[in-house]
């Protein structure tokens, strides 16, 4: 098994050909609508390509030769070349940009559904708006790329074909001559391009840095905090370099290859005039070896060429930086889970709620001095356990290998003598309840904070919950009842208020066993008492474990375990431990010490 205290592994970089082929994987579900995107882009290519014959035609035969007729014919098929076209266009436009959102989709869908399987231990080492930039502005950045550009290559790729063979076919000396500096203009490309690329790596990590600092400090506690501290000032002047930073990197991006794109606005511009002359050195007596008609529509052809053939060498400039995003995101999508799912879960006939661990040890990553060492607990169906210790001692740690939110690095923690490494995560939630110290609610109402235990909940199974944690008469009291939206992180509630909603909500699940993580231990006297009521009506018939800081929480343990250091120096009951007059019975002499005025 994976520890999930290691260091999550980088992973290996995919080849620029490897990163191509799995994009194209991404577009593997919707190949029906690329086939019809395919066939709209080539129709409307190759229709399009019919005009300059028509003008030659025009030229050569119908307005010399007065034949009004054959002009209105011609005349007809131009316009029915436009209706054609643009008809063609509009639709490959939708499916293109269909397909291209769908993909989209599928890729932050896949990039959330990854980072909900990660440890705990994952996102403490990682900042909020690192992640939730790889999520909003490195895929939002892939849009143009994805919607438009695959169509576009397409596009243009058929026309340049297309528009070569009719230029050949026309004069095949004047094709040559056309095609003398695309060579030149390949070679470039490939340079910008990969200069955009690490102009395009360089925006993304800022745009990583200013995503992370707005999630910090836009938040209610990171106002709360600069407003106490007097840091509102700074803290602006700090993010204005980072948006500095940003601009400059941004003209970067835009301004990459300028020179190249205006060189060869200049040539193409030129060519008309080059394709004259030379039409002009072959001519021979006064004759042109091409006719005007068949002159006009070349340069047409011409034309219909190069713009596309310079989309293309633009596209590759762009996707060169769209491949450092989707680098990015496969750097995510890559990253291993350290704490998987079972193969083949163990399914409990029913839940009793017996935790034990044997030998348990766990270690973070890049620390020499393990976390817990040795830790062996028996806490039988129904019983229950206190955890103290001085701050450090792995308390909250061992609380965590319950349910799971870390692997042990040696021994084993069991449920009803099933390791919790072989159950399901559905069984393990089922079986687990966690209240944590900081309570995290939704901006929503109280109802769906408290639904997000249990969706399909009946009302009455809220007021059964709520009773439970001696919230739901409070809750009665308000104007909007259930239906009052709690505010940002619940900053509508005082602590003791959302300790008891947190209650409620675990309460909701009626899972066997209840983990409490020094749920009272941030609260005043007389909260901490209504929250220990609410603690103690929701541990009724459960496996208690409780983290604790305030000693008189846990008189009453069926157990108590001194952790020093991640190891058991003391166990026994409340008064079998004072009797002893070790490490708790120091604890609690410092725990009730009368405080100096």
């Amino acid at each position: 098994m994976s520890s999930a205290g290691s260091g999550t592994t980088r992973p290996q970089a995919l080849t620029k050909d490897g990163q191509l082929r799995r994009i194209l994987r991404l577009f593997r579900p919707y190949r029906r609508k690329l086939l019809s995107v395919v066939l709209l882009v080539a129709g409307s290519s190759l229709v399009a390509l019919v005009n300059p014959f028509l003008i030659r035609e025009i030229m050569d035969t119908a307005l010399p030769q007065d034949r009004l007729g054959l002009l209105s014919l011609l005349s007809l098929g131009m316009i029915m070349v436009s209706v054609t076209t643009s008809s063609f266009n509009v639709w490959q436009t939708h499916l293109s940009a269909t397909v291209g959102q769908l993909v989209m989709h599928d890729l932050r869908t896949a990039v959330y559904s990854h980072l909900q399987r990660m440890s705990l231990a994952f996102f403490a080492r990682t900042r909020t708006g690192e992640v939730q930039s790889r999520i909003s502005n490195d895929i939002g950045g892939m849009q143009v790329t994805i919607t438009t550009t695959a169509t576009a290559l397409l596009s243009d790729v058929t026309v340049v074909i297309a528009a070569t063979t009719a230029m050949f076919l026309l004069d095949w000396r004047l094709t040559l001559a056309s095609m003398l500096m695309l060579p030149v203009f390949a070679l470039v490309s490939r340079r910008v391009g990969n200069q955009r690329r690490n102009i395009t790596r360089d925006r993304q990590r800022q745009l990583a840095e200013l995503s992370s600092t707005m999630q910090e400090s836009l938040s209610i506690s990171g106002i709360l905090l600069s407003h106490t501290m007097g840091r509102s000032h700074s803290l602006t002047d700090d993010f204005a370099r980072q948006s500095r930073k940003l601009t400059d990197v941004e003209v970067r991006v835009t301004t990459a290859g300028l020179w190249y794109q205006s060189t060869i606005w200049i040539v193409i511009a030129s060519m008309p005039a080059m394709i004259y002359w030379v039409a002009g050195l072959t001519s021979s007596n006064g004759h042109m070896a091409i006719s005007i008609g068949s002159l006009v529509a070349f340069t047409s052809l011409q034309q219909s060429l190069f713009r596309p053939a310079q989309r293309l060498l633009t596209v590759g400039i762009e996707i060169q930086g769209s491949l450092e995003l989707f680098g990015r995101i496969f750097e995510y999508l890559d990253l291993p889970v350290d704490i998987a799912e079972p193969e083949r879960p163990v399914e409990p006939a029913a839940l009793r709620g017996e935790v034990r661990m044997r030998g348990v040890g766990f270690s973070y990553a890049g620390t020499q001095r393990p976390t817990l060492a040795g830790v062996d607990v028996t806490v039988p169906a129904g019983r229950s356990l206190a955890i103290v210790g001085e701050t450090g001692s792995g308390k909250t740690t061992l609380s965590y290998l319950i349910p799971r939110l870390y692997d042990v690095t040696s021994g084993s923690v069991t449920i009803d003598g099933v390791d919790v490494r072989d159950l399901s995560f559905d069984t393990l939630t089922a079986a687990v309840g966690v209240v944590a110290q900081e309570t995290y609610l939704f901006h929503a109402t109280v109802a769906d904070n408290l639904r997000f235990a249990k969706p399909d909940a009946t009302d009455e199974e809220l007021f059964a919950a709520a009773r439970i944690a001696h919230i739901h008469d409070y809750l009665m009291l308000l104007p909007d009842g259930y239906d009052t939206v709690v505010g940002e992180r619940g900053y509508r509630f005082s602590g003791g208020e959302k300790q008891r909603l947190a209650i409620a909500r675990t309460i909701l699940r009626d899972p066997p066993i209840l983990v409490l993580d020094e749920a009272t231990s941030a609260l005043d006297t007389h909260t901490e008492q209504a929250v220990q009521k609410a603690i103690d009506a929701a541990s009724v018939g459960r496996t208690t474990i409780t983290v604790a800081h305030r000693l008189s929480t846990v008189r009453n343990a069926d157990e108590i375990i001194v952790l020093d250091r991640g190891r058991v120096q003391e166990r026994g009951t409340h008064d079998e431990l004072l009797l002893r007059g070790g490490h708790y019975a120091t604890l609690i002499n410092r725990d009730t010490e009368p405080v100096a005025v």
